[in-house]
């Protein structure tokens, strides 16, 4: 595939890999909305079926544990089979799962249905973010992460409003579901719309492949390279830079859980917040977190543009927002004022959020074609470890501790800082012993 090497400055390029992208985004929106609608539902639940605190803390695990360890399998099957059947499969999967939460008799099929929802959800991200990988050049990956993530905090932010509203309206079930259907209709969408490689889509023209893929000296665009081949297990796992990556993301995902499972409940327990208020006020820190993932995402990309070096591009963004979002945790846990509480959440959480640009588009960095396995190992070690937050701040706020967990939180955080200062290196395969290329 060679032309003139100005040939593709004559031909204005498509725009079809940002409409891709908000595609995938919607996925994102959905997949937050189903697995974060609990956490509005949780005291009527609790109350339906007799459930302590304790209790909902082991059904919401119940969920991130089955999402762990569904990672690694569904990343696999993303780089082995594409990641448009799988998308399909597992989207229609979830959907099905968020339909039984609704449907739920007692503990053991609360437990089974939430379960079911973490297996279904598990490929969702590393999958998407292995296609994403072939829709994108590098250049443009902690803008695309940000944006994707942009939605699923929204999701978080507008589902207790929305979901309170039906529950208001319907009673607790019907908002499982109702976000359930969603997921039926984003499947026959992306079946119709989709395409695994730019090369297959009718709709991108050779100057928007040259976007993506890069053009070499001779004027011709970078090929693609081999859709799959054996996935180098024993380099993968035998990588320090995995487990660094992994390590970094369980740090992040253990702060955010806490939004996504015990946050409302803390806002109307501990904070005496109303559903109404919980929807308006209590949405605060999500819509901050928001502009973080925006704003994160696309300063580390300009890092790299400007200085062609990925691990400060990179670390230049994650650490200080770890830094920042531990620092501003502890004061939202002792002020008195439920205000200046989620205030500081939302200070907190914006700059936590600084952190998804470079901590997803580092996997895309240096999986190579195997990116949808490397990202569902980092996504594996972040569930495991977000699987105890709920635990964690559920049985301390059981006995009455309400501050205690943000200081937890907030050591971990720390703790992230160092991992992305001095281990993680963006520049290091790992799925091979050699330095990945600067370039696109």
């Amino acid at each position: 595939m060679s032309a003139p090497a100005n040939s593709f400055q004559q031909t204005k390029p498509t725009k079809r890999r940002w409409w891709i992208l908000f595609l995938i985004s919607l996925m994102y929106l959905i997949a937050y909305m189903d697995r974060s609608n609990i956490s509005v539902a949780q005291p009527e639940i609790a109350k339906a079926f007799g459930l302590s605190k304790t209790q909902m803390g082991v059904v919401l695990s119940a969920f991130t544990l089955a999402y762990a360890l569904g990672q690694v399998p569904a990343g696999w099957l993303g780089d082995r089979f594409g990641p448009k059947k799988v998308l399909m499969v597992i989207m229609s999967w979830w959907a099905a799962a968020a339909a039984l939460t609704g449907a739920a008799s007692g503990m053991n099929s609360l437990l089974g249905a939430r379960f079911l929802l973490g297996l279904g959800e598990a490929g969702a991200f590393p999958v998407a973010s292995r296609g994403m990988q072939l829709w994108f050049p590098r250049s443009e990956r902690g803008r695309i992460q940000g944006t994707t993530h942009f939605f699923s905090r929204f999701a978080v932010a507008v589902t207790p409003l929305v979901a309170g509203s039906i529950m208001l309206a319907f009673g607790w079930r019907a908002i499982f579901y109702i976000f359930g259907s969603l997921g039926v209709i984003w499947a026959a969408a992306f079946a119709i719309i989709y395409r695994n490689r730019p090369e297959e889509h009718a709709g991108v023209n050779r100057a928007e492949l040259a976007e993506i893929r890069g053009v070499n000296p001779d004027g011709s665009i970078k090929e693609l390279g081999a859709v799959y081949q054996r996935t180098p297990w024993k380099q993968i796992l035998g990588s320090a830079n995995m487990w660094y990556i992994a390590l970094g993301y369980g740090c992040f995902f253990f702060g955010t859980n806490f939004y996504l499972t015990w946050y409302p409940t803390y806002l109307r327990e501990h904070r005496h917040l109303t559903v109404q208020a919980l929807g308006l006020i209590g949405s605060l820190p999500l819509f901050a977190g928001m502009l973080g993932d925006i704003v994160g995402g696309s300063l580390t990309d300009i890092a790299f543009k400007r200085s062609g070096n990925a691990k400060w591009a990179r670390r230049v963004v994650a650490a200080p927002g770890f830094v920042l979002a531990g620092i501003f945790v502890i004061p939202a846990a002792i002020t008195e004022s439920a205000g200046l509480s989620v205030l500081f959440l939302a200070i907190s959480f914006f700059f936590l959020e600084f952190v998804i640009g470079p901590a997803w588009a580092v996997p895309m960095d240096v999986g190579g074609q195997f990116s949808g396995t490397v990202t569902g190992i980092m996504n594996m070690a972040g569930a495991l470890t977000a699987s105890l937050t709920p635990i964690v701040y559920g049985g301390l706020f059981q006995r009455g501790y309400w501050i205690a967990p943000f200081y937890v939180s907030a050591g971990v955080l720390f703790l992230g800082a160092l991992v992305w200062l001095f281990l993680i290196d963006p520049e290091r395969s790992v799925v091979e012993n050699t330095i990945v290329e600067n370039t696109n």
